[in-house]
C-alpha cells in the first residue's frame, strides 16, 4: 500500500494510485506561514491583522470577514496607498519560526508533505485593505496605483517565502486566494493576466526554486477560464474546485498532467450545522460519479481547510471516500 504522499504523487502524475487521495491526508497539519499574525480577538470582538486590516466573525459563518464600514478601511484611496498602507516588519528572525520549525521536524516526510499555509493571497490582501468594490473598480480606474500596491504585497510575500524556505523548509505550500464567485471570476481573464499572473509567477517560482515540491492553490469558485494561468504560475493542484460550475472531467481531460483538481464535494451542500448522513452520502457519491476519474482528481470538500466548518462532516466525508476507494479501485 502506498503512503499518502506516494499515492498523491501517483495521482497527480497520472501514475497508478491505489486509492483515492482522501482530502488533505497527504499533507501535514497546516503550519502557519506568517508568524506576525495574531488571531486573538480584541475587546470589540474584532481581529486586526499585521497590515492593520480589521476582521470579525459573523454569526453562522465559519470564518472571519473583513470590516470596511465605519472608518475601518485601511486604504481609502489607492492613489495614496503609500501614505495609508504600512507593510509588516522583519520576518527573518529565527525566533519567530521556532514553533513552525518544530512542527515541520515532527512530520515523517516519507508519509506526508510538510505543508505551510499562506492565508490570504495577493488579491485577497488587496481587497482586505481596500474593500472589494473599490478594488474591482480601481483595476479599471487606477491601474497604475493598483499595480504598485500589488507589487508591495508581492514583495512582502517574497520576504515571507524566503523566511519559510530558510526556517521551515516545506515540501508543499497551501496558498489561499479566492479569484471568483460560484458563477464567475472576479475579473476577466485578460485583467487577471495583467494584474496577478506575474506576481504569482514570482512568488510560486521562488518556492519552486527553493525546494518546495508542490504548490496547492485554494480558490473555491468558478475558475476554469483561469486554469492556463494557474499552470503558468506553477500551481500543481487547484484546491476548492467547485463541480457545480466547473467542468472537472473536461478540465482533467484537457489539462491533466500539467495540473490536478482537488474538490468536487460541495461544502455549501453538506458543511452546515444541520447536515445529515444521507446528504453526505449522496454528495460524495454524486461528486465521484460526476468526475469518474481516478487520476488528476482529489475528492475533497471545496472549503479551504483540513477540517469542516461544522463538527463531524469532514471526518464523515473522509470515511465515505475510503468506502468508495474500496469499490472503485477493486
Amino acid at each position: 500500500m502506498l503512503t499518502p504522499r506516494q499515492n498523491l504523487m501517483e495521482c497527480i502524475r497520472g501514475g497508478s494510485p491505489d486509492r483515492y487521495v482522501n482530502q488533505f491526508e497527504a499533507f501535514s497539519p497546516m503550519i502557519p506561514g506568517n508568524p506576525l499574525l495574531d488571531p486573538a480577538l480584541d475587546e470589540r470582538g474584532f481581529m486586526v491583522d499585521e497590515w492593520g486590516a480589521t476582521f470579525r466573525m459573523m454569526d453562522n459563518q465559519p470564518g472571519f470577514f473583513p470590516v470596511h464600514e465605519d472608518g475601518y478601511t485601511v486604504c481609502t484611496d489607492v492613489t495614496r496607498w503609500r501614505e495609508q498602507v504600512t507593510p509588516p516588519g522583519d520576518v527573518s528572525d529565527p525566533a519567530l519560526w521556532e514553533a513552525a520549525a518544530a512542527m515541520a521536524a515532527s512530520v515523517d516526510r516519507t508519509e506526508k508533505f510538510v505543508t505551510c499555509a499562506m492565508i490570504p493571497g495577493i488579491f485577497e490582501r488587496v481587497h482586505h485593505l481596500h474593500g472589494i468594490a473599490d478594488t474591482l473598480a480601481d483595476l479599471y480606474e487606477e491601474p497604475e496605483a493598483m499595480h504598485e500596491l500589488i507589487a508591495c504585497i508581492t514583495e512582502w510575500e517574497l520576504r515571507l517565502a524566503e523566511a519559510i524556505c530558510t526556517h521551515v523548509k516545506p515540501d508543499a505550500i497551501f496558498h489561499h486566494d479566492d479569484w471568483g464567485t460560484q458563477i464567475s471570476t472576479f475579473m476577466a481573464p485578460a485583467m487577471f493576466e495583467e494584474f496577478l499572473l506575474e506576481p504569482y509567477k514570482q512568488v510560486y517560482g521562488y518556492y519552486k526554486s527553493h525546494g518546495v515540491q508542490l504548490i496547492v492553490h485554494h480558490s473555491d469558485s468558478f475558475g476554469e477560464t483561469l486554469v492556463p494561468y494557474m499552470i503558468e504560475m506553477g500551481i500543481d493542484i487547484w484546491q476548492g474546485t467547485l463541480s457545480s460550475t466547473n467542468d472537472i472531467p473536461r478540465l482533467i481531460d484537457e489539462y491533466g498532467g500539467r495540473i490536478s483538481f482537488m474538490g468536487g464535494i460541495e461544502s455549501q451542500v453538506v458543511d452546515k450545522p444541520d447536515w445529515t448522513d444521507e446528504e453526505a452520502v449522496a454528495e460524495v457519491n454524486r461528486a465521484l460519479d460526476a468526475v469518474s476519474r481516478t487520476k488528476h482528481f482529489i475528492p475533497c470538500l471545496t472549503s479551504g481547510a483540513e477540517t469542516g466548518g461544522y463538527p463531524g462532516i469532514y471526518e464523515r466525508v473522509s470515511e465515505l471516500i475510503d468506502e468508495r476507494s474500496k469499490r472503485d479501485f477493486a
